[in-house]
């Protein structure tokens, strides 16, 4: 489990941060090495010694994604007040911001799966963590909630968390998540 980011020098880091928006806004196959190190003003060497390789540190990036949307959606979850049912929605709620933004593409960790076909590639193990998580997170909040069906529920709303993603990247679709929500509060209420 990604319990923690690794550390990396200030230009391991920096190299972090250029490959993360460049790896998401242009992709991870049509970004080479040779950019991230220009971009970053971090010699080759350098990005080496932190990384190991490109797989690597693409890893690293989605390591880091993970972990910090991790902290994120448990800080907002404490700062919600309502019924543990209504929690679940609230996840919606905390993911609307972000497909919001400009230049905001999808799921970089779906994103990455699509263009990461090789199961056996470090950062395919990252992907499977995360959406893992995410739907073990919806899990645990119907569990919460009183929920019988847990389970399923947890992997349906976390269908619908990945088809809102699939229909900002097919059609640009802003508003996919708040429809995505709209669709878990029938689910809630019809589902025993």
């Amino acid at each position: 489990m990604a319990e923690e980011v690794k550390r990396y020098s200030p230009s391991g880091e920096r190299v972090l941060d250029v490959a993360t928006e460049v790896f998401y806004r242009e992709g991870i196959r049509s970004t080479s090495m040779d950019s991230v190190v220009a971009r970053s003003g971090v010699s080759k060497p350098t990005v080496y010694v932190q990384f190991g390789s490109k797989d690597e540190l693409v890893a690293a990036v989605l390591r880091r994604r993970y972990v910090q949307r991790r902290e994120d959606l448990r800080q907002f979850l404490s700062e919600q007040t309502g019924p543990p049912a209504e929690r679940l929605l609230t996840v919606f709620d905390w993911l609307a911001p972000t497909h919001a933004k400009k230049g905001f593409r999808g799921c970089p960790f779906t994103n990455a799966a699509v263009e990461l076909p090789d199961a056996g590639h470090p950062a395919r193990a990252v992907i499977s963590e995360y959406k893992g998580w995410l739907r073990g997170k919806f899990t645990e909040l119907a569990r919460r909630a009183g929920r019988a069906d847990a389970d399923e529920l947890g992997l349906a709303l976390l269908m619908l968390v990945d088809g809102a993603n699939a229909r900002m990247v097919v059609d640009g679709d802003r508003t996919a998540i708040h429809e995505a929500r709209k669709i878990a509060a029938r689910l809630l209420e019809v589902s025993p």
